[in-house]
């Protein structure tokens, strides 16, 4: 299919601040007929270890969502922090990793939300969404695609390695924390993984140095008592950014990325393009036999 791309300015006021959230939009060529809604927003976080979080349309990531623009969906890549700075990319060096590591625990958890909302209302009031929203990301971006699913409105997530999900890391905090239970009162995305209402799918690689075993340990454990309807996939021999084909350090695995591309088509289309209904929540009875 041929893609059409353009952008658009959001306006978003949240924490006494009112912004322009610059979103990049790429559209399958038949945009006449009714496509789905993915938000590739605030979630395109692009993080290169040690922890170089960038905010913005970089190389892999704008192929990343032409990717699955080319499936056959609208997909909506904002500008994460657009609070602070433009939405020029930050370079992939020491500067860009200083400030966006700065940046990423500076901006409140309400900020994200509310960059994730607005993505969403966004994709709805498109004449082609069908009504039906999917959410993806890596790294960073993993965990705000795994943080939009609290939004009912989204009907699917797959996240890409997600960081600072299992100690409690993004945004403000004063220390990680990797308990079970967590704080009272948490908002953190770990803490309210039961108010999520669609089906998500969470990619790791058993390398992965930024979520290591106890981690991701942690994050499973959580969602299952949680009642989350999930998948979990840990790679063997994958690091941190194994799918990013720039700038990984070694660690891009084509073989293993093409894998995890089809993870998120059969769940974005099993979900997103097929029209099930709603889940009716009762709860299965497998029969158990050899």
């Amino acid at each position: 299919m041929l893609l059409k791309e353009d952008h658009v300015d959001v306006t978003t006021n949240v924490d006494g601040k009112e912004t322009s959230m610059s979103e990049k939009k790429a559209l399958y060529g038949q945009t006449q007929v009714p496509a789905q809604g993915t938000n590739v927003g605030q979630e395109f976080l692009l993080s290169i270890p040690p922890s170089r979080n960038i905010p913005m349309l970089t190389g892999p990531v704008a192929r990343f969502a032409r990717q699955i623009a080319g499936h056959g969906y609208i997909v909506a890549a904002p500008s994460s922090y657009h609070d602070f700075i433009g939405p020029e990319a930050l370079a992939y060096d020491v500067p860009g990793t200083d400030k966006g590591n700065e940046l990423k625990i500076t901006k409140t958890l309400q900020s994200y939300d509310a960059d994730s909302r607005k993505t969403v209302d966004y994709l709805l009031s498109l004449p082609t969404c069908n009504g039906r929203i999917g959410t993806t990301g890596m790294c960073l971006g993993g965990h705000l695609a795994l943080r939009a699913t609290l939004d009912p409105r989204i009907s699917a997530g797959v996240s890409y390695f997600a960081t600072d999900v299992h100690s409690r890391t993004l945004g403000p905090y004063t220390a990680a924390d990797k308990s079970f239970d967590g704080p009272a009162n948490s908002t953190h995305t770990i803490d309210k993984l039961g108010e999520i209402k669609g089906e998500v799918a969470m990619i790791f690689g058993i390398k992965d140095t930024h979520v290591p075993d106890d981690g991701r340990d942690l994050i499973r454990q959580k969602m299952r008592s949680s009642g989350t309807v999930f998948s979990f996939y840990e790679f063997a021999w994958a690091q941190h950014a194994f799918i990013r084909d720039e700038l990984s350090k070694g660690r891009y695995d084509p073989a293993i990325t093409k894998i995890c591309f089809e993870v998120l088509t059969e769940l974005f289309n099993r979900v997103l393009k097929t029209d099930l209904g709603p889940r009716d929540g009762k709860p299965e009875e497998i029969e158990h036999f050899c």
